[in-house]
């Protein structure tokens, strides 16, 4: 089972890789930003507490994003040939308690990181926010959303590398560039 973490900046274009990598490799796709979205949308008091967090810049509790992982986990179909885990783990302790959780289903995963120069990252998503009507597409979050990737989730990168399961994609290049780097690794490992 080819199971792929999809580490990168917001904006990096870690959604825009995965539906290359679904379309390619037939892999399942969980975006726990769209998962998150979801709930908010629910309009459950769990999705309010969300919406608040996210709105602000800020990350979701890891207790709350590891069961929700778990759940997804749990519920792959039998024939699933993998998962792109787009956009978790985000801090270390989620990273240990996925690995966890990875090991006693006897599943392993690596980490892909989109690098991307952070000039083109909030360029990116201006852009998005044009369209997207998502209240996290603006200027003042964008920069907040950034230093907490770098504080919070860029270490992740690091226990990943420490572990062997690390690899670096320049995701300042155009789209097919980008999943042309993925694509090699990916038939390596595969």
């Amino acid at each position: 089972m080819l199971n792929i973490i999809l580490c990168g900046a917001p904006g990096s274009g870690k959604g825009t890789q995965s539906d290359i990598i679904v379309e390619k490799y037939g892999l399942q796709h969980l975006s726990t930003g769209d998962a998150l979205r979801q709930e908010i949308k629910s309009g459950s008091e769990l999705g309010k507490e969300i919406d608040e967090l996210i709105a602000g810049g800020n990350l979701v509790p890891d207790h709350k994003m590891i069961h929700l992982i778990e759940r997804y986990i749990d519920n792959l179909p039998a024939d699933c040939k993998g998962v792109i885990f787009d956009g978790f783990p985000r801090t270390v302790a989620q990273a240990e308690a996925f690995e966890l959780l990875m090991e006693r289903r006897h599943m392993k995963a690596v980490l892909l990181d989109l690098f991307v120069e952070e000039d083109e990252v909030i360029k990116r998503l201006l852009n998005r926010g044009k369209t997207s009507g998502r209240a996290d597409d603006n200027y003042e979050t964008i920069k907040k959303r950034l230093q907490v990737y770098q504080s919070e989730t860029k270490p992740v990168c690091t226990y990943y590398l420490h572990r062997h399961n690390y690899f670096a994609i320049n995701g300042n290049y155009s789209m097919e560039d980008t999943f042309s780097q993925i694509d090699t690794i990916l038939k390596l490992i595969q």
